[in-house]
């Protein structure tokens, strides 16, 4: 069964706010016929700690305001290395990339339709840290 228009609607609200905050290699993976807990997985990438927090940040905010949606977990916002936004039927994993590349999220769920967000990501200065 896809994924809900609803469903598909808050993801893209939490893509573009990300990619507002030049979050990176924004994916949204279909998960419904593997977990039963969840539908989507969107997946993004942060240069830094500091930017980590930022893409959390407005992931948030944009859903409270556009969606009315709070998540009902976040966890691993003390390190700001990678941060998981539940909101029951979709999850946010905001990744430094250094953790985007060792636990390759991609990969585990590569056998898993990607849901096309059709946003574009702010580039970045590649020496900006």
């Amino acid at each position: 069964m896809p994924v809900p228009e609803d469903v598909v609607g808050n993801v893209v609200i939490a893509a573009e706010a990300a990619a507002d905050k030049f979050g990176t290699n924004i994916v949204a993976f279909d998960v419904s016929e593997q977990l039963a807990i969840t539908d989507v997985f969107l997946i993004v990438s942060a240069k830094n700690e500091r930017q980590v927090g930022a893409v959390v940040d407005a992931v948030e905010e944009q859903l409270i305001k556009q969606a009315d949606r709070r998540p009902v977990r976040r966890e691993g916002d003390r390190e700001n290395r990678w941060v998981l936004l539940d909101y029951v039927d979709f999850v946010v994993h905001i990744q430094h990339t250094e953790e985007r590349s060792l636990y390759n999220l991609e990969r585990l769920w590569k056998d898993c339709p990607q849901i096309p967000l059709d946003i574009e990501e702010v580039p970045q200065d590649e020496d900006a840290e």
